[in-house]
């Protein structure tokens, strides 16, 4: 045995390391570790001395791979076993306990580079035959240095694919299933043999299309952009679509083979489904400047080409000297799909829309600039979108401002009203409400007009909802009004009519009766008070008959009953009688 003192652990300190605190290191809400400093770091009696600090913030995993160097020492101080006397680090499964156990525990713990002694509690501190290193029981310290590790994930939590990441990408990502990505990949049987590999370019598709086989869109769902992994793939995720491999001319994989693939993430294009139903989809082609993005009613600047999805050019704008279009979105000057994209887009943004024929043109045959739009057709539009001006808010207006948007919105509403687009008239009739919303205080002259503009936009949103059977919605808007103007027969009227398709007729009675004493000569509320009646006998024609279902089976139940009862009364009499006569 070769004599060992704390003279040694200086291989594990560097000349320059200052008795400063290891950032971010907290066991159990303990401080850090200085460099020197000895602690307890759990309840079984593991302890720690830091020799070295280490590098960066990460530790790693109960499952990861990690690669270190240590040196057991005895009772005595001699060394009973070292990695460096070999000179080659030992990499292991961190959780097999293949050094000692509870040495486990204390390695998690450190960060790469790290050095740390670590004394083990005298009813663990035995070694493992597989490690080669450890054989007795009277090891009871380790030096250890972590000089790398590799961290593992199970993809599946089944055992079918395992990651082992080699390189750690950028904080962007993981991609979606919807996202397009470009990989590189070396497919190989466990015996070295190479069986399928990309180009150095690499191979582009998208996720939920898979490729391949159907591991690799699993285990790139996990990775980030510029992340490089070994994935080792159990035969139940590596049946191969020879179709989607990207190159020919390797061998056949056999059946219920074992695949090993070295996987590198290059990059990956966002797709955002816009609408949720898949109707327009937004691939990012280049990200757009901050966080900003121009929203319903922006004044936006665009440059774009639009095709079919054969090709063919219909239209361009911004171009070889051309103007680019300027519109405002959310206000129809361009077809739906293109509008709503546009609204999630950032300055400088470049992207390609796809948009299906519900958010396009439709099923009807239109002109456009350069070639005509079959019927049902799907359309292409690159899009780059060069500045936008968002519609002011109206926080950042004065009062006056205020109630000029909401006097504008409120006639927007009314005028899309008319043409029948509920949808966005009540969006018009919401953004008139918010600038002249009730937080707010108002000069006296300018009260009276705020109370009417208000009152007037809660009635016609009413009748919006009316229209669009949000019933709900309709008696909310209605009984706003109402508690500001509680005479106010337009807001009974219509709540009746929302009370009477909610089935709540006695509500529906009560408002009616009230607009009624008001102005009883209204025709419109005696037309709907006509309508409740009929409704009211109907109601209680299927009441009636309801209950008489109901009280027919109870009587048919309480006949049965009695019948019962009397047949088991005369049957007890019988078996008196015949009592009777056999006592004679």
């Amino acid at each position: 045995m070769v004599e060992f003192s704390m003279a040694n652990a200086q291989a594990f300190i560097d000349e320059d390391d200052e008795l400063d605190e290891e950032p971010g290191e907290e066991i159990e809400s303990a401080p850090p570790l200085n460099v020197g400093e000895e602690r307890e770091i759990n309840s079984n009696g593991l302890k720690k001395k830091l020799l070295k600090h280490g590098h960066g913030w990460e530790t790693p995993e109960f499952g990861d791979e990690v690669t270190v160097h240590y040196v057991g020492i005895l009772h005595d101080g001699t060394k009973s076993v070292s990695t460096r006397d070999k000179g080659e680090p030992f990499t292991f499964k961190l959780g097999q306990e293949k050094v000692a156990a509870g040495l486990d525990r204390g390695i998690v713990t450190m960060r790469k580079g790290e050095g740390a002694l670590f004394t083990l509690p005298s009813e663990t501190a035995f070694g493992s035959s597989d490690s080669d290193a450890v054989s007795s029981n009277s090891v009871v310290q380790f030096e250890v240095e972590l000089v790398s590790w590799i961290t593992v994930v199970d993809v599946c939590k089944d055992g079918g694919i395992i990651k082992k990441i080699l390189e750690k990408g950028e904080m962007i990502g993981p991609p979606g299933d919807l996202d397009e990505v470009l990989v590189r990949y070396v497919v190989r049987l466990l015996d070295g043999i190479t069986v399928a590999k990309t180009s150095e370019h690499g191979v582009e598709f998208y996720v939920k299309d898979g490729h391949f086989c159907q591991a690799l869109p699993k285990a790139i769902k996990t990775m980030r952009k510029g992340e490089k992994v070994n994935l080792l793939i159990q035969p139940q995720y590596a049946s191969v679509d020879r179709d989607k491999d990207s190159d020919s001319g390797f061998p056949s994989i056999p059946p219920s083979s074992i695949l090993s693939i070295d996987l590198e993430l290059v990059s990956f294009k966002p797709v955002i489904n816009v609408t949720g139903d898949l109707g327009v989809l937004k691939k990012i082609l280049k990200e757009g400047e901050g966080t900003l993005t121009a929203d319903e009613g922006a004044a936006v600047s665009i440059r774009y080409t639009a095709k079919l999805v054969d090709g063919t050019l219909l239209e361009k704008r911004g171009f070889d000297g051309e103007d680019t279009l300027k519109f405002i979105t959310d206000e129809e000057q361009v077809v739906a799909g293109l509008d709503q994209a546009v609204t999630t887009m950032k300055k400088g943004e470049h992207a390609i829309v796809t948009v299906k024929p519900d958010y396009g043109f439709g099923n009807t045959e239109v002109k456009r600039d350069l070639a005509m739009v079959p019927p049902c057709s799907t359309i292409i539009f690159e899009v780059e979108m060069l500045e936008f001006t968002k519609e002011k808010d109206p926080r950042e207006m004065n009062k006056h401002e205020r109630i000029q948007m909401a006097q504008r919105k409120k006639e927007e509403g009314n005028l899309l009203f008319k043409n029948g687009k509920y949808q966005r008239a009540m969006k018009k009739y919401e953004k008139a409400t918010d600038c002249i919303n009730e937080d707010e205080p108002f000069e006296d002259d300018d009260q009276k007009i705020v109370k009417s503009l208000r009152v007037s936009c809660w009635l016609n949103g009413a009748a919006t909802c009316l229209k669009r059977n949000y019933f709900q919605e309709a008696i909310k808007q209605c009984s706003k009004v109402l508690e500001v103007e509680s005479c106010n027969v337009k807001a009974l009227y219509r709540r009746a009519q929302a009370f009477m398709e909610t089935a709540d007729l006695h509500l529906a009675e009560l408002d009616i009766k009230k607009a009624l004493e008001i102005d009883p000569q209204n025709r419109e509320v005696k037309l709907i008070q006509k309508n409740l009646k009929q409704l009211q006998a109907e109601s209680n024609k299927r009441d009636a008959k309801l209950y008489t279902t109901m009280f027919a089976r109870l009587s048919n139940e309480n006949s049965s009953a009695a019948k019962r009862l009397k047949v088991e009364e005369t049957e007890s009499k019988n078996e008196e009688n015949v009592g009777e006569i056999n006592m004679r």
